[in-house]
């Protein structure tokens, strides 16, 4: 496998689920050599699962002072992600921590980049806010096309 779009998130926390919406979205739209995961798992554990990919993009709800929908992104291979963006995590360790374990233990695959879409609403719930839902369908076309090969 060489490229993998994984959207993370919590099904149950409302916009906190705005990367696996993305990732479901992938799955019916992304070109076949396009591997995608819905996660759902501590982001630690994604250290293991980029393992065999050479381009990774993963997708997560953040939360910092951007408008609720606003979309962010960021080239983790260049530089660690600003961890105060990426505290929307019910996990202990978030995907700030995950990217910065996997760099210290060289387990990074050879390009990583994140998307973020700014949340409004992280309670309990299953319904993505109206903001959120927008972005959602904007960063699935980017992640398609970020995704890509070269010659595609």
């Amino acid at each position: 496998m060489t490229a993998l779009a994984i959207g993370i998130g919590n099904r149950s926390r409302r916009d906190d689920a705005a990367g696996l919406a993305v990732a479901e979205r992938l799955r019916a739209q992304a070109p076949s050599d396009l591997a995608v995961e819905v996660w759902e798992r501590p982001p630690v554990e994604l250290i293991d699962r980029w393992a065999d990919a050479d381009r990774v993009v993963v997708i997560d709800a953040v939360r910092s002072t951007a408008r609720p929908g606003t979309v962010h992104r960021f080239d983790a291979t260049a530089a660690p992600l600003p961890a105060a963006t990426f505290r929307c995590s019910t996990h202990g360790a978030g995907l700030a921590d995950a990217i910065e374990l996997g760099r210290a233990l060289d387990r990074l695959p050879r390009r990583l980049i994140v998307y973020g879409i700014e949340a409004r609403d992280d309670g309990f719930g299953e319904a993505l806010s109206s903001e959120v839902q927008r972005a959602v369908a904007s960063v699935t076309a980017r992640v398609v096309a970020e995704i890509a090969p070269p010659d595609r």
